[in-house]
């Protein structure tokens, strides 16, 4: 067996997990109840699921042009899906999509509060 039949079924396997963590995460999407359920669903097995994939097929195409190009797919997904999850989290909250009873330590309630006090002293002192 050569490296490349190696590489070639290291890449199906990667192909295969990555696959199968993706289908996962759009099931779990669809079957789970709430909006922060289903945001990190949406973005923890989805990341490992692509990453898994651009892996695979950096082993089987094996060209340094591809697999710079796969990597960077593999960085921009890294960055960016933290930062949207995120966002829409933040979203959710503020348009009250969140179980509030669900939560455990609920920081972004006080930070509300406390900005809306400051905003209505501002205002108060500005008058």
């Amino acid at each position: 067996m050569s490296w490349t039949d190696v590489a070639d079924v290291l890449g199906a396997a990667s192909l295969i997990a990555g696959a199968l963590l993706t289908l996962v995460a759009a099931i779990a999407v669809l079957q789970f109840p709430d909006l922060l359920s289903r945001m990190h669903a949406a973005t923890k097995p989805q990341v490992l699921g692509l990453a898994l994939m651009m892996a695979g097929v950096a082993l089987i195409v094996r060209n340094p042009v591809v697999s710079w190009t796969l990597l960077l797919v593999v960085a921009f997904q890294l960055v960016t899906a933290p930062i949207s999850a995120h966002m829409v989290g933040r979203a959710g909250y503020r348009t009250g999509k969140v179980d509030h009873s669900a939560l455990v330590v609920d920081e972004l309630t006080e930070d509300l509060e406390a900005s809306q006090r400051q905003a209505e002293a501002d205002g108060a002192a500005g008058r």
